[in-house]
């Protein structure tokens, strides 16, 4: 069984976003790490490649900074690595980003698409539906745990993590799947895997090998343009503590105000 998993080099979480004057946008010297997310679902394909045989390939779109985050995964177990990197993807928008790591699924050639269930940085979700709608393969989304799995069959079974429940859903093979932390524990890299991973060169493939039409990818593929950027004003409060001689006394005082400012 051969599966893909996409993943993204996203800041730290500790990272704090800052917007300049010239309205450059940056996440400072915040180091660059695997999208958690996404290391749920490289762990996910581990454990079926385990128990299924196949092999893992980790897929990741970006500048070569973006190697770190390949090697993470590598250094994890997965078995290849592929670098989607032209200097005219800068930029692309969500929609734009699925499309070009959908053209790259097909030419590795998948039974099975794992992602997490969105980036930390730009926290739309948006890719995984865009790849499934691009390769026209089912989407399960949300997914807490893979139940059952039929690599020869082709079909798997999932359950999915939702607001009323778990909800068991089952579906045919290839598809894209997203999953969410409750899925399993990622493992730490082995040595042997750290090893393999600082020798190893991620196979990298441009607009042209993936015939990528370049006017169409990037900043120019965006319906929208944003002309000026700038840090939203910091927010202002102020605290007050209400007294009284008893708490039906600080109640009555706090309805009062809450009335008067017109909250209730």
């Amino acid at each position: 069984m051969n599966i893909v998993v996409c993943t993204k080099q996203v800041p730290d979480t500790a990272a704090t976003l800052k917007v300049d004057e010239q309205s450059n946008v940056s996440w400072g010297d915040a180091p660059l790490v695997l999208n958690p997310w996404d290391e749920y679902a490289v762990e996910e394909a581990l454990r079926l490649k385990e128990k299924h045989g196949g092999k893992v390939t980790v897929v990741a779109m970006g500048p070569d900074a973006t190697r770190e985050a390949l090697k993470q995964a590598v250094a994890m177990g997965c078995d290849e690595a592929v670098q989607l990197w032209d200097p005219a993807f800068d930029g692309s928008d969500a929609p734009t980003t699925a499309i070009i790591l959908a053209i790259a699924i097909e030419k590795i050639g998948a039974d099975l698409v794992l992602c997490g269930k969105q980036a930390i940085d730009g926290d739309t979700g948006l890719v995984p539906p865009g790849l499934a709608h691009r390769l026209s393969w089912p989407l399960l989304a949300f997914v807490a745990k893979i139940r059952e799995i039929d690599p020869a069959g082709k079909t798997l079974a999932v359950e999915r993590l939702l607001e009323e429940g778990r909800q068991v859903v089952s579906s045919r093979l290839p598809a894209v799947v997203a999953v969410v932390k409750e899925i399993n524990e990622p493992r730490y890299p082995s040595f042997m895997g750290i090893r393999k991973a600082s020798k190893m060169q991620p196979t990298v493939w441009s607009a042209a090998d993936l015939g990528v039409d370049p006017a169409g990818a990037g900043r120019g593929s965006a319906g929208i343009q944003w002309t000026r950027i700038f840090a939203p004003p910091p927010r202002q409060g102020s605290v007050e503590f209400i007294a009284g001689d008893s708490p039906e006394d600080i109640a009555a005082k706090l309805a009062d105000k809450l009335m008067a400012e017109k909250v209730i």
